[in-house]
């Protein structure tokens, strides 16, 4: 008779299994697009797929594609400059606003905080125009400091991190007080470490949404030279539209840096779960 051990054993296997196959499923369009873009141009609709390129033209297809008529390291620089600078900011902001609301008692805190948040429920969509208006007028329009300042604030960040701030115990904050130490400095030398995990979570898909971003760009953005890595690689399709390798090339090439950031923080996404488990 199997035992209870063998049942789970058994369970964990099939569910392993399971998974791993939704896996592949999920990853074949990405495994399409890389071999694609190794691939010469008459080859990538060859049916049945050749997964390994019978003719390799790998470094010609990312040649074109980083030093070409379109060099896309230009892009590069411009989306690491917005994207960096926007997450460091609105990490830096959010944590800081996260601390005011969870540590710091002040008259119609919850007031406040409930307004921030029900800003939340207004769409991008619906203050484009003012937006755009407001740019125009102070001279941050087709800058990159626009870029930056509009994602520098995140409703969802900010409650997010709040969560989390709560969860530090009160007793620590009360002791730092008595040692004479300010907000700022209980803030960012106990409050901060503590909730490390989360703020690294929050840093890296503030990056991911910043990266992707295409419809910031594509309305305060007009010249070419400021373009990022969204806007590029529309236009790189739109002159491309015939040469799939290139396309798939150059879409290899703007979801690369975000499988680096992914993978070298892992361990945060992780343990900033693990941290949100914990305190629930």
């Amino acid at each position: 008779m199997p035992t209870t051990i063998d049942r789970i054993s058994w369970r964990k296997l099939i569910l392993t299994l399971l998974m791993f196959a939704v896996s592949i499923v999920f990853l074949l369009p990405f495994f399409w697009m890389l071999v694609s873009s190794f691939k010469v141009e008459k080859d990538v609709f060859v049916y049945p797929i050749q997964w390994i390129p019978k003719e390799w033209n790998a470094i010609a297809n990312y040649k074109e594609v980083w030093s070409g008529d379109y060099p896309f390291w230009k892009y590069y620089l411009n989306s690491i400059k917005v994207s960096v600078t926007t997450t460091v900011i609105s990490a830096l902001v959010s944590a800081l606003a996260a601390y005011g609301f969870s540590k710091i008692n002040f008259k119609g805190r919850n007031y406040v905080f409930l307004i921030v948040l029900a800003t939340y429920m207004v769409p991008s969509q619906a203050i484009l125009i003012p937006q755009f208006i407001l740019y125009r007028q102070i001279g941050l329009f087709d800058s990159h400091l626009g870029l930056i300042l509009l994602g520098s604030f995140s409703v969802l960040g900010t409650f997010m991190l709040r969560q989390f701030f709560m969860g530090v115990h009160q007793e620590f904050i009360e002791s730092a007080k008595m040692d004479g130490a300010n907000h700022f400095r209980i803030f960012w030398s106990i409050g901060l470490p503590l909730v490390k995990p989360a703020v690294a979570t929050y840093a890296i898909l503030r990056f991911i949404w910043t990266w992707n971003d295409y419809q910031n760009p594509l309305i305060f953005i007009r010249s070419d030279k400021l373009f990022t890595i969204p806007l590029a690689v529309q236009k790189f399709t739109s002159l491309s539209g015939e040469f799939y390798s290139l396309i798939m090339a150059a879409a290899v090439s703007a979801i690369l840096p975000l499988l680096i950031i992914f993978i070298i923080g892992q361990k945060s996404v992780i343990e900033g779960i693990a941290l949100g488990g914990v305190k629930g």
